[in-house]
């Protein structure tokens, strides 16, 4: 069977202490039937796609059979879940362990869905096909628009139904991830391991995803720098296009700085910072304009839990990662400044460009535009059907936007390209999802299919992606996103 499916696992996670983990195979299903397969992501990870399109795949998938090498785990953790911390840990997901491939690249294989686990506090450990193949969808589109993301391998119907509101039909998900080491894996290390036990975490994580930090009395300052410069970054990428995570809890944050757990995400149609979809976000906690700061709370969490390893006296230890977090501001702000310039086609940097920015975005906010197609049509110099093109506000700022692209020396074609590498065209807008998740779910894939062909290139500009760019029919209910679990 390894052969036949070319996995090559190689199980480090598995190697730790048992008190990150418990050992635990899926629960099998009745009637697995492959739902959707990822081929060029199968490829990339060594494996046969031809051999996973089969029927026999399935049982794989679903968990129903298990393959060689693999070490089926349940991971524990903790979490702060919307300021509140608790015990948590895989309840409905099992990591059947690390797939190596080709190139030397590890890369953790979970069934998401595959059933109960000793952290499943009462939960049945299962998962509806539609917020799975909502991951799916929303995942690969997050990796088209360059954005860290675990991916989506397969979804599998269980051939079985779920309770949730109403009966739903089960399903598994395939994911993928650099690993699944989140900050409530170290929360969980510092409130219930020993001091040996988080020491072995973090060399273990350092190891796999930061091997550049060197052993020395500076090596776990250096890696909350480091995790503290990817989440920045990787939030700075959320913000330029729209996206809204929805669940920033300290147990959906990946050390490694990838965004994980597509809930009850989705993305901005109209521009306002106090945007929230997800139904239990009752307070805003949130909300798109609030990611920034939760992404500062969040890992000062994760620089709690280092601090008995930073230095060994306590109040030098503490001051020094207050400094280090006080770095995500800084580097956030560069990182997205240096994003809006692109969005805005400017190479280079001048005093007044951030003035020249939130100007825009709060006319944006002003006369409710379209985040992304504002951006577009500012790309493809198409200023119509938007109460704000129309308004003298804009006018004027049009114009200081001209006069500063004319400060530099780059052409008009140049900034073209630069504005079209910065600004997606189309984005997984949220009644293009609902519809293909309709449709799926009642046996028809192929809105899905073609929804996934368009979101696969985001910045391509062309003629396909028009009516993907079209925003959904005015309604009085505000549009909703719930966890799916």
């Amino acid at each position: 069977m390894t052969k036949k499916f070319n996995w090559n696992f190689d199980n480090s996670y598995a190697r730790l202490p048992e008190s990150f983990y418990t050992r635990i195979n899926p629960t099998p299903v009745s009637s697995p039937t492959l739902v959707v397969l990822n081929e060029k992501l199968a490829e990339s990870l060594g494996l046969s796609a031809e051999a996973l399109n089969r029927d026999e795949s399935a049982a794989i998938l679903s968990g129903n059979s298990i393959p060689d090498g693999a070490e089926p785990i349940a991971q524990s953790y903790a979490g702060h879940q919307f300021g509140h911390f608790t015990m948590l840990g895989d309840g409905r997901a099992v990591l059947l362990g690390e797939q190596v491939t080709p190139e030397g690249e590890r890369f953790d294989i979970q069934l998401k869905g595959a059933g109960r686990t000793p952290y499943s506090r009462g939960g049945d450990g299962r998962a509806a096909l539609g917020p799975m193949l909502r991951e799916y969808i929303i995942s690969e589109a997050m990796d088209a628009l360059g954005i860290p993301t675990t991916r989506s391998l397969a979804v599998v119907s269980t051939g079985e139904q779920i309770m949730r509101e109403t009966d739903l039909p089960g399903a598994i998900l395939t994911r993928v991830a650099a690993s699944h080491i989140r900050v409530g894996t170290f929360q969980y290390a510092a409130k219930w391991g020993t001091f040996e036990e988080l020491q072995t975490l973090a060399e273990y994580t350092i190891v796999r995803h930061y091997p550049d930090i060197e052993y020395d009395d500076t090596r776990y300052g250096n890696f909350l720098h480091a995790v503290v410069e990817r989440q920045a970054e990787l939030i700075a990428k959320w913000m330029l296009v729209g996206f809204i995570h929805g669940v920033m809890n300290t147990d959906n944050m990946t050390i490694s700085g990838e965004t994980i757990d597509y809930g009850p995400c989705a993305f901005m149609d109209t521009y306002d910072r106090k945007t929230v979809f997800s139904s239990i976000d009752t307070h805003g906690r949130y909300a798109y304009g609030n990611q920034p700061q939760i992404g500062v709370w969040n890992l000062a969490r994760f620089a709690e839990c280092l601090i008995p390893l930073i230095d060994k006296d306590e109040e030098k230890s503490v001051e020094l990662a207050q400094s280090i977090l006080g770095e995500f501001s800084k580097i956030y702000n560069e990182k997205w400044l240096s994003g809006m310039r692109a969005k805005l086609g400017l190479f280079s940097e001048e005093e007044q460009d951030e003035a020249l920015i939130y100007e825009l975005l709060d006319l944006m906010e002003k006369y409710r535009a379209d985040y992304t197609n504002t951006f577009r049509a500012l790309t493809i110099n198409k200023l119509e059907n938007m109460a704000l093109f129309e308004s003298n506000e804009f006018q004027e700022w049009d114009g200081k936007w001209q006069a500063r692209l004319n400060h530099q020396k780059q052409s008009k074609t140049e900034v073209l390209e630069l504005m079209k590498v910065s600004n997606p065209s189309v984005i997984p807008r949220n009644h293009r999802v609902e519809e293909a998740l309709e449709a799926a779910e009642k046996g028809d894939l192929s809105v899905m299919e073609k929804l996934l062909k368009v979101l696969a290139d985001p910045y391509a500009y062309v003629p396909e992606q028009e009516d993907y760019c079209s925003l959904p029919e005015p309604t009085d209910r505000p549009y909703r996103t719930f966890c799916g679990t």
